[in-house]
C-alpha cells in the first residue's frame, strides 16, 4: 500500500536566491512553492521554465525540474513540454520585459492555444537586470536610462491582451499580499488549460516610482464582493476597464473558463491518443530496408 507524505514548502528549497533584498520576485518564488505543497504535487513531477532577466533565475531557486532558456522562449518551451509529457505540471515564469517585449508574439498564441500550463509573470514596470530601462508596462512620465525625459508611450495591458486573446484563466496578483498571492497560484495551477497570472513584483532597486506603498494606494482587489460574472469574458474586460478608468489596479482571479478542453489534449487526439513520451520511437524494419536503396 503506498502512502502519501504531505509536502512542505521547504521541500522545493533549492539554491538560495540572490535577488536584491526586498525583491517582489521572492514572494513568488516562496508563493509557488507553497501553492505546490499544498496542492500535494511533488517536485519530480513539476517543471519551471524561465526566461531571461532577474525573473529567470527561479528556475534555479526551486527544487524541481528546471529549464533556464533563450530571452522571450519561455512559452514555446514550456508547451513542448507539456505536449512530450502530460503528466508533469508545468510553470512557465519570466518578467514583463521577457514576456511582453520580445516575448510578446508567443504570449497572443499561447492565450488562444490554451495548452495547460501556468504562466507567471514577475511585473516590475521596469528592465531590472539590465539596471534600469522602460519595459512595455512603464507608465508614461516614467524617466529611465533609455527615456530621459520620462516614458511617452501607452503601457502595454497584460489582462486586456489576455482576455481578448482567448485564454480561459486570467489573474493578478500583489507580491505584497503573500496569502492571496498563494490562493491564486493554486486555483492557476489546477485550472485545465492556459493559466495566466500577472504579479505585481517591485523592483527596490531601479523602479523607485512604483514601490510597494504605490502599489498599496492603488490596488482594488476584485475578487472581494465580486459585482460581475468571473465566467463571462465580456464582463471580465468591462470590470478591468471600470477599475482601471478610476486610476485603480485591478487584483485578484478576474476571468475563468470552465469546461474547455485543453489544447494539449486536442493535439494529442491528433496523435491517436499518445503523448510524444509514450510513443515507440524506434526505427522501423521496413524504414531501414527502405534507406538501403540511397546507400
Amino acid at each position: 500500500m503506498s502512502v502519501k507524505v504531505k509536502l512542505k514548502p521547504t521541500d522545493f528549497d533549492s539554491h538560495f536566491p540572490t535577488w536584491c533584498p526586498g525583491c517582489g520576485d521572492y514572494a513568488v518564488l516562496m508563493g509557488l512553492k507553497r501553492a505546490l505543497a499544498e496542492l500535494g504535487i511533488p517536485p519530480h513531477e513539476v517543471v519551471v521554465v524561465s526566461g531571461i532577466g532577474c525573473s529567470g533565475k527561479i528556475s534555479d531557486y526551486i527544487k524541481a525540474y528546471g529549464y533556464h532558456g533563450i530571452h522571450g522562449r519561455v512559452l514555446p518551451t514550456a508547451q513542448a513540454v507539456k505536449l512530450a509529457n502530460p503528466r508533469l505540471t508545468v510553470i512557465a515564469a519570466g518578467g514583463d520585459g521577457d514576456g511582453y517585449a520580445i516575448g510578446g508574439n508567443h504570449f497572443l498564441h499561447a492565450n488562444r492555444r490554451n495548452i495547460d500550463i501556468t504562466y507567471i509573470v514577475m511585473n516590475n514596470q521596469i528592465y531590472g537586470l539590465t539596471k534600469g530601462q522602460a519595459s512595455p508596462t512603464s507608465l508614461p512620465g516614467h524617466k529611465t536610462g533609455t527615456s530621459p525625459y520620462g516614458v511617452v508611450d501607452y503601457p502595454m495591458n497584460p489582462l486586456m491582451v489576455a482576455l481578448a486573446q482567448g485564454a480561459t484563466f486570467v489573474a493578478k496578483t500583489f507580491s505584497g499580499n503573500a496569502p492571496h498571492l498563494v490562493r491564486v497560484f493554486k486555483e492557476a495551477i489546477k485550472h485545465r488549460g492556459f493559466s495566466f497570472v500577472d504579479d505585481i513584483s517591485p523592483c527596490v532597486t531601479w523602479n523607485r516610482f512604483n514601490t510597494y506603498e504605490w502599489y498599496r494606494e492603488h490596488i482594488e482587489y476584485v475578487d472581494e464582493n465580486r459585482d460581475y460574472n468571473v465566467h463571462d469574458r465580456l464582463e471580465a474586460m468591462d470590470k478591468v476597464k471600470e477599475v482601471m478608468s478610476r486610476g485603480k489596479i485591478p487584483v485578484g482571479i478576474i476571468y475563468v473558463e470552465e469546461g474547455t478542453e485543453p489544447g494539449d489534449e486536442k493535439y494529442r487526439k491528433l496523435a491517436g491518443g499518445i503523448a510524444p513520451i509514450d510513443a515507440d520511437i524506434s526505427v522501423k524494419e521496413e524504414y531501414l530496408e527502405y534507406l538501403k536503396q540511397f546507400e
